[in-house]
């Protein structure tokens, strides 16, 4: 964190097993945990090293999400759980499903990429989940989830696969184009039972416009899954704004309001 900020509220780092090594999971908990006894909702999110400080991001640059939470004096508790840093992982662990045939048309090239995504929500919703409530003054019933890029393809589909785990799931420019096919069918089949919120840009992949398009359009197809499956879901096209962590910086306040609005 930068020496000129005073933290309000506390940030704490727990240590956890998963795919036969460990990981950190960075816990925010809002100002005044400590000298109440009130219990919160509780925000899981994916790539833990970008979410707060700057120190250990990946590419230098952090979300800074326990700012704006102190600022706004928002009311949640929130669990970020690392990345695996090594080779392909992170595609691996947040992909459920092998890299199917859209994958192919984004990428130019077939990749058997993915298939750990399954475990990885699974430990979350059955390994975390239960550790976080039992150390923490949850709301036990009341869960959140958000992913930017692939971490957004991995909360939708929690969101579907435990619809009465998670109230809220947000996706921030959600890379769903590596399990296209597999999440349009899950979202039409078993639609998350909350809200949903997503949001791509229009130059997700600077200028390689004809990539742009289909990072557009495959965020459009599962919006309109979703949508038509009946869930209450919102989709903000972002004119110009490309993939990379300065754009998801300016537009964590958006998702924040929509998990816990302050006007």
């Amino acid at each position: 964190m930068n020496n000129d900020y005073e933290v309000q509220a506390m940030l704490e780092v727990l240590t956890v097993s998963i795919f036969n090594g460990v990981r950190k999971v960075r816990i925010y908990l809002p100002e005044g945990y400590g000298t109440s006894n009130k219990r919160y909702p509780v925000l899981y999110m994916h790539d833990g090293q970008n979410v707060f400080g700057a120190e250990e991001a990946i590419g230098g640059v952090s979300l800074e999400l326990h700012k704006y939470l102190d600022q706004t004096n928002s009311e949640l508790i929130v669990a970020a759980i690392d990345q695996n840093t090594q080779g392909e992982e992170r595609l691996n662990e947040y992909c459920p499903w092998k890299n199917g045939d859209f994958s192919e048309q984004v990428l130019g090239y077939k990749s058997s990429l993915g298939g750990k995504g399954r475990e990885y929500a699974d430990f979350i919703v059955n390994e975390l989940k239960p550790l976080i409530d039992d150390k923490y003054r949850t709301m036990a019933a009341k869960n959140y989830m958000a992913g930017i890029s692939l971490g957004g393809l991995n909360s939708v589909y929690a969101g579907c696969q435990y619809p009465d785990t998670f109230r809220k799931i947000a996706g921030v420019s959600s890379a769903f184009y590596p399990n296209q096919e597999e999440i349009e069918k899950l979202a039409a089949i078993t639609p998350p039972s909350g809200k949903i919120y997503l949001d791509c840009g229009t130059a997700e992949a600077g200028e390689n416009r004809k990539m742009s398009e289909l990072f557009l359009a495959s965020n459009n197809a599962v919006y309109e899954r979703l949508k038509s499956s009946g869930c209450e879901v919102e989709f903000r096209i972002i004119e110009g704004a490309g993939h990379n962590y300065t754009g998801f910086k300016d537009r964590i306040g958006a998702v924040m309001e929509f998990f816990w609005g302050k006007g």
